[in-house]
């Protein structure tokens, strides 16, 4: 059956029912079938004031020239960059001005709350409650005299500090002094005493540095001193007791303000880009210590942070469970941070608020990520998920099925165009879309709105991808977890410290089988789980394969997880044994705690090989293999390209083509689907849903001449743009606006 369509508007007739193909109002709300209601997928940019923003109405400038172009629903606005507080009355007043202003242009401000930008008003307030960083450094004593140790301190800064004053040290104090022998590497437990004051002088101690004076004697000979130093910095400590109450006073501050949410990015410690390799500095406070103790049933910290720097002799199991501790602390104090950032924002301004943005600073995991948030980005709260940069797309997947939304959001930047309009059709492929971030590092020609990457064919890929939106209503389909232990990758004293996993996810994507990364410690909070069918399930996503890599230290729960997996269908394999719990005791009957149909391989690459194997032999069906590769500083991943096909949850194919123009290539599809037989002549972008029955259920298409399902026809001159779904039976009639173009 052949149909030549020329008119406004069209059917299609299936044996179910009418539908109307069309393109949806960007007005329109539409529900998503089992998630939250109301919610659509928004387009986001990113809006960083200057000085310029806070003369008479400067924030028009900007306004004006993204609203009929980009076209963004949202701007994460943020003063970051301006030498100013949130706290301050004139930057609420001006804030309050550009909200209403840009809601006449049709915009909704997501407002940047973070409590870093108000560190001199908390400052102020609580003098005390100051992030502190522990140094502790070592030097050998002598037989007699004296031996001079000075510690300097270190000024830290972020995307949080380029217009304001760094995590500069404002005060330096000496903490502890302990001495000791060494038996070869390790330290001599039995030698390691506390260094009273009589053994040592202060002779200066103040935010530069802090020198120390140790008196030697025969006593000393053979011996070591460990000098530990705090330096207070312009910084919030992460576990000051007036952190959540100071944060939801700034956004009360804000509440008279109709905004459409309010975000805070890359929370945590501040940063350290080496990671610490020597395992010699800490974050620590005085609160810190207390909720160590509290955790570890009266420990001190500081102690035991001598014996996280350096192995004891036969305190190996008490070094292990104290980095265990230390670790999945910080990551549970940033997490409850941020949870109660999203709680106060959703009771403020609603349930359908947009609370923003990632979590992920480096964008790779590892020991950078350890130490600044104790790789909680799992464990953040938001309803979509939220990366930036380069992070690894089995990470960018795996949040969105722990989060409400569709699709994950990744705030992007770069230098050139060019790397806009190529993670914009990845991320498509990949199950994601952009957060726009202006150009970085800023070109010396880019000022005001120019900052913004507005390229004409940028734009039109850009809106081509929002017909997507209008029928996108789950996520990337990923048949493989890979379910990495966090506790084991965080501790350097055990067998895989900064290793993750993403060996097998990047081999799975490569060969067009996407994986979601996972921490193990997502099972204890109940967000890892079987179904009833018996499968291992993530939020939406049930998998054909997972992947259980290095469990050392895992609690007691993977057991009675990996028995009852065992007894369904999902297929279990693993890297790594189990040999020690948490507390770093080593395990009995370890070969009972894997069920027998578990496969174990011997490193990562023999693990990707029989999984993918596994899938092959099942029959399910590869996506595109992500041929791209992504990531710097050594630290690279596979990521989709710009033309292929991916499938999402729910059966959604997407087929995109815009390897020559970022606006989008000729599009040819020819593709069966539960034994039918789509064809699609298009431009960019095409997608289609089908039902049981063979039905359509749902399309979007630019550029669209012709859609053919079996031997149904439709041709269409002029070609149109549209975007239609059925849900739950009911027929959507919506009027096609305007032609589609090549």
């Amino acid at each position: 059956m052949r149909q030549r369509v020329s008119r406004r508007t069209f059917r299609w007739w299936c044996p179910i029912t009418t539908v109307f193909l069309g393109l949806f109002s960007s007005a329109i709300l539409f529900a998503i079938p089992g998630e939250q209601r109301g919610l659509r997928i928004p387009s986001i940019g990113c809006w960083f004031w200057h000085d310029r923003e806070f003369e008479s109405e400067g924030y028009r400038m900007f306004v004006d020239a993204v609203a009929p172009t980009a076209r963004f629903d949202l701007l994460t606005a943020s003063l970051r960059v301006a030498k100013r507080e949130i706290t301050d009355p004139e930057v609420h007043d001006q804030f309050a001005a550009a909200v209403a202003y840009a809601a006449t242009r049709g915009v909704g401000i997501v407002l940047d709350l973070d409590i870093r930008l108000a560190r001199a008003a908390f400052a102020k307030e609580y003098p005390e409650e100051l992030q502190e960083m522990l140094r502790m450094r070592e030097v050998p004593l002598q037989d007699s005299g004296t031996v001079m140790l000075e510690i300097a301190s270190e000024s830290r800064s972020d995307h949080y500090t380029g217009a304001a004053t760094p995590y500069i040290p404002v005060a330096g104090r000496l903490i502890r002094v302990y001495s000791y022998r060494r038996i070869g590497d390790a330290i001599d437990p039995a030698s390691l005493e506390a260094v009273s004051s009589a053994g040592y002088r202060v002779t200066q101690a103040d935010a530069s540095r802090v020198q120390v004076e140790l008196a030697c004697s025969g006593a000393t000979r053979e011996r070591y001193a460990c000098v530990m130093v705090g330096f207070s910095h312009w910084a919030v400590d992460v576990f000051a007791p007036h952190l959540l109450p100071f944060q939801r006073r700034i956004i009360q501050q804000y509440s008279d303000l109709p905004l459409a949410g309010a975000w805070k990015d890359e929370w945590g410690f501040p940063p350290d880009f080496t990671g610490c390799p020597d395992k010699n500095d800490y974050w620590f406070s005085n609160a810190m210590a207390d909720a160590y103790a509290e955790r570890t049933g009266g420990r001190d910290l500081v102690a035991d942070l001598v014996l996280l720097w350096s192995p004891q002799a036969g305190r190996e199991t008490e070094r292990l469970a104290a980095i265990n501790h230390y670790q999945e602390m910080c990551r549970e104090r940033n997490a409850l941070v941020e949870a109660d950032f999203y709680d106060a924002v959703k009771a403020v301004w609603g349930p359908d608020t947009f609370v923003g943005t990632h979590p992920t600073w480096w964008p790779h995991p590892d020991r950078r990520e350890f130490k600044k948030n104790g790789l909680d980005w799992w464990a953040v709260r938001r309803d979509w998920a939220q990366t930036d940069e380069h992070t690894p797309f089995s990470v960018r997947t795996a949040l969105s099925k722990k989060c409400t939304g569709p699709v994950w959001f990744n705030m992007f930047y770069a230098s050139a165009i060019a790397d806009y309009e190529r993670e914009l059709w990845s991320a498509v492929l990949g199950g994601g879309r952009i957060n726009y971030h202006p150009y970085y590092p800023e070109r010396p020609a880019d000022v005001g709105p120019s900052r913004m990457p507005l390229d004409p064919d940028l734009i039109k890929g850009e809106q081509r991808v929002r017909l997507l939106n209008e029928i996108t209503r789950a996520q990337l389909d990923c048949p493989v977890a890979v379910l990495f232990g966090d506790t084991c990758a965080m501790n350097w004293a055990g067998p895989a410290y900064d290793d993750v996993g993403l060996a097998i996810t990047d081999a799975l994507w490569a060969h067009g089988y996407p994986a979601d990364l996972i921490p193990l410690s997502e099972l204890h909070g109940g967000a890892l789980r079987i179904d009833e069918a018996g499968r291992v399930r993530y939020g939406a996503q049930a998998y054909q394969a997972v992947v259980v890599y290095h469990p050392e230290f895992e609690r007691p729960g993977l057991r009675d997880f990996l028995l009852r997996a065992a007894a369904g269908d999902t297929a279990l394999y693993r890297v790594g044994d189990w040999t020690a719990g948490f507390d770093g005791r080593p395990i009995d009957l370890q070969t009972e705690l894997f069920p027998a149909r578990m496969t174990a391989a011997d490193d990562a690459k023999a693990c990707a090989e029989l999984v993918l194997d596994f899938l092959r032999n099942s029959g399910i069906e590869p996506q595109t293999p992500a041929t791209a590769v992504i990531g710097w500083d050594g630290q690279q991943h596979r990521a989709p390209g710009r033309h292929g096909m991916a499938r999402l949850i729910d059966g959604t194919h997407v087929f995109v083509a815009a390897e020559e123009s970022a606006a989008g290539d000729p599009l040819k599809v020819d593709h069966v689907v539960g034994g039918h037989r789509v064809r699609a002549d298009a431009t960019g972008l095409f997608a289609f849903r089908l039902g049981a029955d063979g039905g359509l259920e749902a399309v979007a298409a630019s550029g669209l001449t012709r859609l053919q399902i079996d031997d149904r026809v439709l041709e269409f001159d002029p070609p149109i743009d549209c975007a239609e779904q059925r849900m739950d039976g009911v027929e959507l009639e919506v009027v096609r606006k305007g032609r589609g173009s090549n």
